[in-house]
């Protein structure tokens, strides 16, 4: 598989290009979100590793310009750790987050989670490959999502959140079972990554957000996607 990797500091691109390398992946090398964006263009890319802070365009833009056509799994880095970093680079479509300094070996087991998720949507047991709650329906096997006949683009992580609350649809989760499910990791302290995803996914399939009909909250319990009947 191939993964990109995008920060401006050469001796980091190099340091987990050697890791990731001896774990037989192939690693394309960008120093500055332009570049990013001309190598996506150019090549099949599987998962980004993308800096922040970078010249000539900078990781958040370099995301958003990158989520508007294309949903492959990306990890954001920033020599930060403040929460309002983490938040930022959720909201923008990341679909995880590391800070620095990290340990390389946890980074290469974060990118073979993310590639296990994005290369098996399918894991989830379903009894047939549409699922619809009222005007909500999920392609699961051309992975498209419609909302009254609309397509709307989710990153790979809403997407397996959006499936599992609607696979089970009525049915209330709590952020741990949310997050251990989707992330397959145990949860710790989840609340923050969870509720971004849930309310990214609530402006992309509802058309009030703050009144949603489909993806909602249970107060001191979790969320829910309301099971409607087909019409």
């Amino acid at each position: 598989m191939n993964i990109l990797i995008c920060d401006d500091d050469k001796e980091i691109v190099r340091a987990i290009s050697i890791f990731l390398e001896n774990e037989g992946y192939q690693v394309f090398k960008a120093y500055n979100g332009i570049e990013a964006i001309d190598l996506i263009r150019d090549h099949v890319i599987h998962l980004i590793i993308m800096d922040i802070m970078m010249p000539k365009m900078d990781g958040i833009t370099a995301t958003m310009k990158i989520r508007e056509d294309n949903m492959i799994p990306l990890i954001m880095l920033s020599a930060k750790s403040e929460d309002h970093d983490k938040i930022l680079g959720l909201n923008i479509g990341a679909d995880d987050y590391m800070a620095k300094p990290f340990n390389p070996l946890e980074l290469v087991a974060r990118v073979k989670s993310q590639l296990r998720r994005y290369t098996t949507f399918g894991s989830l047991e379903v009894d047939s490959y549409v699922l619809q709650t009222g005007g909500l329906m999920i392609d699961d096997e051309q992975k498209v999502i419609t909302v009254d006949k609309q397509e709307v683009h989710l990153t790979p992580v809403q997407y397996k959140i959006l499936k599992l609350l609607t696979t089970n649809a009525g049915r209330v989760f709590t952020i741990e079972e949310i997050y251990e499910k989707v992330w397959n990791e145990r949860a710790i302290n989840p609340e923050n990554t969870v509720s971004v995803h849930i309310r990214k996914i609530r402006e992309k399939i509802e058309i009030n957000p703050k009144e949603p009909k489909y993806l909602k909250v249970v107060w001191g319990v979790g969320y829910k996607v309301e099971k409607i009947e087909k019409y």
